[in-house]
Parts: structure tokens; C-alpha cells; sequence
């Protein structure tokens, strides 16, 4: 008796179509950009991963001299996805404020001909110096978040795009410190909170270089230190404990003013201490 011909196999697919991304849209760029560029592990659970996910621009929230920040939600077309801050930094030619090259001193960059361009003005060394900062404040960020200070955690960075956890209060964005009029106790957990800071960097020798009110959020209770790409290194820097004293009088005036007894004087010495 003959066995009957064998079926051929048959593959079926289930899929559903996906509409084009509407302007304002992009598919997520996460999965686009080496591993070094995407944020430090664990991950936290509210980050998106998803390849089907889509970047949605919300608006702009800040406007800066070098950099705006704009609002953008990462999410899988059906869900509500997470709220992140965008930070770009506009290329030379479209900025109108320019970083000092003091903030710099002591820094290596790892490519010899990026170096060389940068310092002859050349075409692609204006190329380089609009990632510049990016890069410097994304290095920053991986470092301190590793390091348990209290920043915005790192998600990617891409070129001169750089997003970043959005800190929030009460479901909005969190203020900059110095939009805030918290009670004494409040105001006394506040410095408490950015001397803690101040010591964690020196310990890593260094110091934030722009330090203020204005460069701090207040999420409630607790406070997260933001824009950090001009971070100095204090014993590489010439300039490095200049740039942290200055860091000491923009904090303790502005607690003095509202009623708080500090000295500037004293956190730096205090903080110093503990970059040797």
C-alpha cells in the first residue's frame, strides 16, 4: 500500500498594518545608537524599550542660550507610554551664548583629529563642537546617576539630542529651585540636601561649574540638579576650585536671602576637603 504525497508547508503570517506617523512623529530612536549612548543598567521600569514604540513632540518646555528643552512621549501606538525631557543643543552658528574654554581645561577628548579640528575651526570642527556639550553632560549624567546623585536618569543620547527622565510634582514638571518659597524646615532639607551634593562630587573631584538655584528642581521634597555639561574637574582644572567657591556663593546667597544662616566660606572648605 503507497503512503499518500507529504503536504507542503504552509506559513501563515498575522499582522496588522500601521498607518504612517503623523508630523511631530518619529519611530523611536533607542534602538538606532550604540550601547554606550543608551542609559546606564538596571533600567528603570518606566523606560521604553519597545522597537514599535513612537517619539510624539509635545512642545517646548525651556528655551535656552545654547540648548532648548522640548517635551516629547515615547509609546507604543494603544498605550500611554512616558513623558521625557528632550534636550538639543543648537550648533554654533545658531547659539548665542558660548561656554568658556575654562570649563574645559583638563579634559581629553579620545579622538586626535576631533581635537585638531576643534581647536582650527574647521568645518568639521564646528560639527564636533555642537555634540560637544551633549556628550560632556551625557558622560556626566551616567556618571552621577551611577553614583547615586540625585539627577535625571540618562535614557539616550543621540548627537546633539540628549533624553532624560522628566522630573515632575503633583503630575506636572517639577520648578527650578528657585521658583520655590519653601518653610524654614523645608529650606533647611534643601541646602542639607545640595551640600550632600556638593560633597559627592568633590569626593569624585569634581564640582557642578554652574551651580544655582536656576540649574536645581525641586520635585517636592526632594531636589534633582540639572544641566551639567560644563562639569570641572578640580584638580585637572587650574580654574577647578574658583568654579566650586563660585558654586558655594550662588547657593548660599540665595539661602541666605530667605532666612537660612550659611556661609560660602565654610561649605567650601568643608567641600574642598573632600576632593584630596
Amino acid at each position: 500500500m503507497s503512503e499518500a504525497p507529504a503536504r507542503p508547508f504552509e506559513l501563515t503570517f498575522s499582522f496588522t498594518a500601521t498607518d504612517d506617523l503623523d508630523e511631530g512623529q518619529r519611530w523611536s530612536t533607542y534602538w538606532d545608537v550604540e550601547r554606550s549612548c543608551r542609559g546606564p543598567e538596571p533600567l528603570p521600569a518606566w523606560v521604553v524599550t519597545d522597537r514599535a514604540a513612537v517619539d510624539t513632540e509635545l512642545g517646548v518646555l525651556k528655551t535656552g542660550k545654547e540648548a532648548d528643552v522640548h517635551l516629547l512621549r515615547r509609546a507604543v501606538p494603544g498605550t500611554d507610554g512616558v513623558l521625557l525631557a528632550a534636550k538639543r543643543y543648537r550648533s554654533e552658528e545658531h547659539r548665542t551664548f558660548h561656554r568658556s574654554t575654562a570649563y574645559t581645561e583638563g579634559r581629553r577628548m579620545r579622538n586626535t583629529r576631533d581635537t585638531r579640528a576643534l581647536a582650527k575651526g574647521t568645518r568639521h570642527g564646528r560639527a564636533v563642537a555642537s555634540g560637544q556639550w551633549a556628550a560632556a553632560e551625557w558622560d556626566a549624567l551616567v556618571r552621577f546617576w551611577a553614583a547615586g546623585v540625585p539627577v535625571p536618569y540618562p535614557v539616550q543620547v543621540d548627537g546633539t539630542e540628549l533624553l532624560m527622565e522628566l522630573v515632575t510634582h503633583d503630575g506636572a514638571p517639577a520648578p527650578r529651585l528657585a521658583a520655590t518659597r519653601p518653610d524654614r524646615a523645608l529650606l533647611a532639607s534643601y541646602f542639607e540636601q545640595l551640600r550632600e551634593v556638593l560633597g559627592a562630587l568633590a569626593r569624585a573631584g569634581l564640582a557642578h561649574g554652574d551651580l544655582s538655584p536656576y540649574n536645581v528642581l525641586a520635585a517636592g521634597e526632594r531636589l534633582v540638579v540639572i544641566d551639567l555639561p560644563q562639569v570641572v574637574d578640580i584638580v585637572a582644572n587650574p580654574s577647578g576650585p574658583e568654579f566650586l567657591l563660585r558654586d558655594c556663593r550662588n547657593l548660599c546667597t540665595w539661602f541666605r536671602r530667605r532666612g537660612l544662616d550659611v556661609d560660602e566660606d565654610a561649605l567650601f572648605g568643608e567641600t574642598i576637603a573632600q576632593a584630596w
